[in-house]
């Protein structure tokens, strides 16, 4: 069943993430370097800041503060009062951040996050998933800001979630249409297993919601071409890499989302109207809705959780 979905837009294109604060506004950041709230009591939409980059994946911080994957400029802090920026992160081991994703923060301050790719930006990150590089990586800030490799040859990595309880956290594999997981102890990373495999289709982002699910966003079914690729050798994927861009395997015209147990059985299966909103990048349920981001276009959207306990 197609469910409907409420569309809301943003003044700039391509608001890839969403994130709920405990005041029910939504926060997404968008293509030319803007982070905009958004109050669905009003339907009013307000301008925060502009990071000078390509913010992406958003995350609270314990005092306060968004987090911001900022693609180019690296983990930036905001403060959303002011505006004010603080740079947390923008190369490891010497290596400059390339593409940073999404991420997921401890009750304690530590920051789990991704870069998708060291050989391709945001802007080609089609590119990425064509050649298969294998050069994803999920990175791990501690609080007095050590930052060291926890996973790395992922496949496009992406969307990252903690566990309830912060028994494991959980990162998305766009290119291998699956998750990985990181055992915790205590805060002390353990064995990385794989946690879900073959998904309907290729995850973005992923987040906790307050119903305690995993949500993961399919922002395309599974990409056939893509699967192809994955198994030719280099060559080949270079010239298509190589190709125009309007013959370049493109994401469907959908709007899905899974939710998730702790043990990664589906709980819900959520397909939406897609055809004046598309591409779910970015996903947080909150009161028994969903809200969702899209790399794609120029709005946030929310749709209801059958079943769901919806509050205001």
């Amino acid at each position: 069943m197609t469910l409907p979905l409420t569309v809301a837009p943003v003044p700039g294109p391509g608001a890839e993430d969403v994130l709920v604060g405990d005041d029910g506004r939504v926060w997404t950041g968008t293509a030319d370097g803007a982070v905009h709230v958004h109050d669905p009591r009003d339907g009013t939409t307000t301008t925060v800041a502009a990071t000078g980059g390509r913010p992406l994946g958003l995350e609270w911080l314990p005092d306060g503060r968004l987090l911001v994957c900022d693609a180019h400029r690296g983990l930036l802090a905001l403060d959303p009062a002011t505006g004010d920026l603080e740079t947390l992160v923008t190369e490891v081991d010497g290596e400059h951040l390339l593409f940073v994703n999404n991420a997921a923060v401890q009750a304690d301050g530590t920051i789990w996050f991704t870069d998708s790719s060291r050989r391709w930006q945001v802007e080609d990150w089609k590119n990425d998933l064509v050649e298969h590089t294998c050069t994803g990586r999920l990175l791990r800030r501690d609080v007095d800001g050590t930052v060291t490799t926890v996973l790395d040859r992922l496949a496009f990595a992406n969307g990252v979630a903690l566990l309830p309880d912060e028994r494991g956290v959980l990162v998305a594999e766009t290119g291998t249409c699956r998750i990985r997981r990181v055992a915790l102890s205590g805060n002390r990373p353990g064995p990385a297993t794989t946690w879900v495999e073959a998904l309907p289709g290729h995850p973005d982002n992923i987040a906790l919601g307050s119903d305690g699910l995993v949500w993961v966003t399919v922002a395309s079914p599974t990409d056939p071409v893509l699967a192809v690729l994955r198994r030719s050798p280099r060559q080949v994927r270079a010239v298509v890499r190589r190709l125009p861009e309007r013959v370049k395997p493109e994401p469907r015209r959908t709007a899905r989302v899974l939710g998730l147990d702790d043990g990664g059985a589906v709980v819900h299966d959520l397909d939406f109207d897609a055809s004046g909103w598309r591409v779910a990048t970015g996903v947080r349920e909150h009161g028994g809705r969903v809200w969702l981001g899209s790399l794609m276009e120029p709005a946030i959207a929310v749709g209801d959780v059958p079943g769901g306990q919806r509050r205001a």
